[in-house]
């Protein structure tokens, strides 16, 4: 239910004058004067086209949150997390692969493989929208001498699942994808010893690193199949709402709902990856360090990500208290402290145990913490294809 005066009026300023409330998708009970039966809305297919949609990725959004999910035909069949994981991996590895030498080569001067990008793209959003959590686990896999590609790749997977929970369509999803592949590509033309420098940038080091937005853009504009929203990802992530950000410092308004949410999933990915300058911090602290910043990230949207991600994202290893270690495999929007998870570690005797999956939502153990694997000698990778596949 929108009950917010300013964000009705919000609404209303971008020209949205009525709301299809979807009470399935609420998780307040419906109020009893909305329990009476109402006529189904006519289904629309494929090539029935929406009656005068807006252009981008703004209208599609209005469009998504006007609509209930349950009459927009699902054109992509789900799959379990255990079916999924199997492709996802294999995919996640290869595409890693491609994608570190992509980087090399344009370090080396070449230009962007715009066809390898828009393959990594589609790989992705296919298979978060098959399965939400397969791909995202993979983004726990955290690695500081590739991080430079992996957070490429890992920005991709986070927005598309980050659209997908947002109810954009396919097409939109796609090129938020790709827009995730290329806003730091940049990266790839700047002196890669200051790119991996281990201690903290100097006010001029730091000036030069603020130029890889310009050569992001110098290396996808005009490239085949970039569109404006793509173009706008990689010129204004960088970009804070109180226009604090680089390198126009423009704010309110003047960012798209594209900027804020690749502003948002570039961050968190940031603060929880491991860097040469810094070790990954846990999730929990990096949404907390987002919603703490509503003057920069929009705090709407930021409320929606946590949603999305959950307290403890998927991939996250959690410490519970019956001494055991568990594996979230699924977060829970009604009850976000109480995901599905996989207990496989005694942290009294040390020692792995059989597998056992518990929903924590209907049992008494709770999630003391986030632990980071190595605080146990284990090796994510391993235990994600010993727990995961099929």
């Amino acid at each position: 239910m929108v009950r917010d005066e300013s964000i009705i009026q919000k609404l209303i300023d971008k020209g949205v004058l009525e709301l299809t409330i979807d009470f399935t998708q609420s998780d307040i009970p419906i109020p009893q004067k909305y329990q009476k039966p109402q006529e189904p809305a006519p289904q629309t297919t494929e090539d029935e086209p929406e009656t005068k949609p807006k252009q981008g990725i703004e209208g599609n959004l209005s469009t998504a949150r006007s609509k209930p999910k349950s009459k927009r035909k699902v054109q992509t069949k789900e799959q379990t997390l255990q079916q999924e994981f199997a492709v996802a991996m294999q995919k996640f590895e290869n595409n890693n692969r491609k994608i570190q030498s992509l980087y090399g080569d344009v370090t080396s001067g070449l230009k962007v493989d715009m066809t390898l990008i828009n393959e990594v793209s589609k790989d992705i959003v296919a298979s978060v929208l098959r399965n939400t959590n397969a791909m995202a686990i993979l983004t726990r896999i955290k690695d500081k001498d590739g991080y430079n590609w992996r957070h490429m790749t890992n920005c991709a997977i986070l927005i598309t699942v980050f659209g997908k929970h947002l109810g954009l369509q396919p097409h939109i999803i796609e090129q938020l994808a790709t827009g995730a592949m290329l806003h730091d590509i940049g990266h790839a033309k700047l002196p890669q010893g200051l790119i991996n420098k281990p201690g903290h940038f100097t006010e001029l080091e730091y000036k030069a690193v603020k130029k890889h937005v310009a050569q992001s853009l110098g290396l996808s504009k005009g490239e085949a199949g970039i569109t404006p929203i793509m173009l706008d990802m990689i010129i204004n992530h960088h970009e804070r709402l109180d226009g604090t950000g680089y390198p126009r410092g423009i704010k309110g308004d003047a960012l798209s709902t594209a900027a804020r949410m690749m502003a948002i999933v570039d961050v968190y990915d940031a603060i929880t990856s491991d860097q040469y300058h810094k070790e990954a911090d846990e999730p929990i602290n990096a949404l907390r360090f987002l919603l703490s910043s509503k003057a920069q990230f929009d705090p709407i949207l930021v409320q929606r990500f946590i949603k999305c991600m959950g307290v403890h994202p998927v991939g996250t290893i959690v410490k519970l208290t019956n001494e055991r270690l568990g594996l979230v495999l699924e977060g829970n929007k009604h009850a976000p402290t109480a995901p599905l998870v996989r207990v496989f570690y005694n942290t009294k005797h040390l020692h792995h145990v059989t597998a056992k999956d518990v929903d924590l939502s209907g049992s008494d153990i709770k999630v003391i913490a986030s632990v980071r694997p190595l605080d146990y000698q284990i090796n994510l990778s391993r235990l994600l294809r010993d727990q995961l596949l099929i």
